[in-house]
């Protein structure tokens, strides 16, 4: 989940703070120091995670685009200049361009914006774009929500008792619900110094930067690993009483399966598995310098090196092409496979599913799942032509009946074809013709698509007016009757709209 930090470098965060012992020092520089902690935070916790830095005051700029090269972000905080006034609208119109051009709209992003909680002043001020959102335009619309899911975190440079002096809270907390809720604002408690900095910064990182770590168990064997990132407790809809559930610090392989068996499964979240204290020879061979599998360790490599079940499993995955099912909690499962990021590096991920005993129906109950050893026979068969899946329901499904659906727009335009078709070869085709036509006809009334009817009453009169003269007389007659009936179903009268009416066709002296 990358990150963009939002630094406020208008004059007000240049405001003088006096400590103890007599040194002054400017917001700036607390601010500074608090992201600097962040920083080294992350890098030692979070090494992959992208991050970003923006400078805003009337206007924005990227200082150091998404980058893994704390250092970077480190020596950019140090060279910052003072502008003019804070203008935080303009601001969250960069991030959005930035976060858009480097992950698109669907990569969730966490926005860390540090200000000193001044507003600014006249146009451009966060009161003024507040107080204007339902007077805009649509091509001057306020840049929250984002296009992507959002966590913003707003960490002020002032205590809360200042922030309430004036509308500041106020505002701030509006920003937030704006931007859709799922974030914080982070004060400094006390007065504004160094300590007190340390302290806000260090919520942050406990709320939203603690890293996950977990044990992995499979049989006798284990790993410690992080899990990157950490993963949100989820709460279900359909729950009568819904509370968060949290993934267990203890995954519990179960089993082992093919990935051409589990397919393109539903998922929740997707995240990286990391081993935990590998020896660094081991490390170079198996996870690389950002934890990653470049090369499969050999019994030579790993021989005199302490050995990690973590990387023993990815390479294993990776060579034998299955995905190994991990037991999160009660009836909470996901998977661990590796996905490749280039031809020469991959990784381990973990996807979540959905809770439940049964999250991909295809499979069954992961708990009836077994090893082959105790069926009666190979279910994949001697020479491996077979697969024991999807599972076949036991009772067949009302929506598997021979329905009428129309996801695209070609699937409607083959049904009407259909008809059409047929209406050429009447009299030959009577039977077919209408047959065709009640479908369509009771699809259209289940869905309300009256214009449909009319449409297709207009395409017969057509058909009926273009007829050769070689036609069958009884063609024209047919024609006529069909458009007429679709023309009275489609005023919704039910007289003539009656779902389960069927248009028969017409009886005249040349059908008999």
């Amino acid at each position: 989940m990358p990150t963009v930090i939002l630094m406020d470098v208008s004059l007000s965060m240049t405001r003088p703070v006096s400590l103890d012992g007599g040194d002054e020092f400017q917001r700036k520089n607390l601010a500074v120091h608090g992201l600097n902690m962040l920083f080294e935070h992350m890098a030692s916790n979070y090494r992959l995670e992208f991050t970003s830095l923006m400078a805003f005051s009337s206007l924005w700029e990227l200082l150091v685009p998404f980058t893994r090269d704390y250092n970077a972000l480190q020596e950019a905080l140090g060279n910052l200049e003072d502008y003019d006034k804070t203008c935080v609208e303009s601001a969250l119109n960069g991030v959005s361009s930035v976060v858009q051009q480097e992950w698109g709209s669907a990569c969730p992003c966490q926005v860390v914006l540090v200000t000193d909680g001044s507003l600014g002043i006249g146009k451009g001020s966060l009161r003024q774009s507040l107080q204007s959102l339902k007077h805009r335009a649509d091509d001057k619309k306020f840049p929250l929500p984002f296009p992507f899911p959002t966590k913003m975190f707003i960490m002020s440079i002032a205590n809360a008792e200042e922030l309430q002096t004036t509308d500041a809270m106020n505002n701030l907390e509006e920003l937030l619900h704006l931007s859709g809720g799922d974030g914080q604002i982070f004060t400094m408690e006390g007065p504004l110094c160094m300590k007190s900095v340390q302290a806000m910064f260090g919520r942050l990182i406990d709320h939203a930067y603690s890293p996950f770590h977990a044990v992995l168990h499979c049989g006798n064997l284990s790993s410690d690993v992080q899990v990157f990132p950490r993963p949100e407790p989820i709460v279900m809809d359909e729950e009568v009483d819904p509370m968060p559930r949290s993934i267990n610090p203890d995954l519990e392989l179960v089993g082992f399966i093919e990935i051409a068996d589990i397919s393109s499964p539903p998922v929740i979240s997707r995240h990286l598995v990391l081993p935990i204290n590998v020896n660094k020879e081991v490390d170079e061979v198996g996870t690389g310098a950002t934890d990653e599998l470049e090369e499969e360790p050999s019994a030579s490599q790993m021989a005199g090196k302490n050995p990690n079940f973590c990387v023993l499993l990815h390479g294993s995955l990776k060579v034998e092409g299955m995905v190994a099912l991990v037991q999160l909690g009660p009836e909470w499962y996901g998977m661990l496979y590796s996905q490749a990021d280039s031809k020469k590096k991959s990784n381990l991920m973990m996807s979540l599913f959905e809770p439940g005993s049964e999250p991909l129906p295809w499979l069954g109950k992961i708990t009836h799942l077994g090893p082959i050893s105790e069926a009666a026979e190979n279910p994949y068969g001697e020479d491996d032509s077979k697969s024991p899946f999807p599972l076949q329901p036991s009772v067949k499904r009302s929506y598997a009946q021979n329905v009428t659906v129309w996801i695209k727009a070609s699937g409607l335009q083959t049904d009407v074809q259909k008809i059409l078709r047929n209406a050429r070869k009447l009299p030959d085709k009577t039977q077919t013709f209408y047959k065709e036509l009640n479908r369509l006809r009771k699809a259209a009334l289940a869905f309300g698509f009256w214009e449909l009817l009319k449409g297709v009453a207009d395409l017969l009169e057509r058909e009926c007016t273009l007829l050769p003269d070689s036609a069958h007389p009884d063609a024209a007659f047919q024609l006529s009757h069909a458009a007429q009936q679709l023309k009275l179903a489609s005023t919704g009268d039910s007289q003539y709209a009656a779902f389960d009416h069927n248009i028969a066709p017409m009886h005249t002296d040349f059908s008999s």
